[in-house]
């Protein structure tokens, strides 16, 4: 059994997997766009003109699967109440893929060092999606 996170991105889904791209070496391993559905969508489904959007993509960011949606809705998509947590493996990189996902986003707590981390810190990226960014103290 697994759990994936599926995140919708109301209409910006195409935009933000470019940036994960850049931020974190992300590789689309599948898209579907609204006009590739062997089947109509329900009406009211999703808004006119979004034949171009994105229906359904999966992503692999390192060793993980994460899914990504336009959603069928024309409104701001809103992370709450969840994060994902990007482990790497020494506080260069930490450095690093926090300061990409930070870039057009806000810093909740800066990357430094705690009691369990060598790096660790809090942010929503640009398209308000919670990250924890985390190099492990090794032992």
């Amino acid at each position: 059994m697994q759990i994936q996170p599926y995140l919708n991105f109301g209409g910006r889904c195409e935009e933000a997997l470019g940036f994960y791209h850049t931020a974190l070496g992300a590789e689309v391993e599948m898209l579907m766009r609204f006009r590739e559905s062997p089947d109509e969508p329900p009406p009211g489904m999703i808004p006119p003109g979004w034949d171009d959007k994105v229906m359904h993509a999966s992503v692999r960011i390192g060793d993980s699967v994460v899914m990504a949606s336009d959603g069928g809705c024309t409104d701001k998509p809103g992370f709450a109440g969840f994060s994902l947590t990007l482990s790497v493996a020494d506080p260069a990189e930490a450095e690093r893929r926090f300061a990409a996902l930070a870039d057009g986003g806000q810093v909740q707590m800066p990357l430094g060092e705690t009691f369990f981390a060598t790096s660790f810190g809090m942010l929503a990226d640009r398209f308000g999606v919670q990250w924890m960014v985390i190099a492990m103290k090794p032992g």
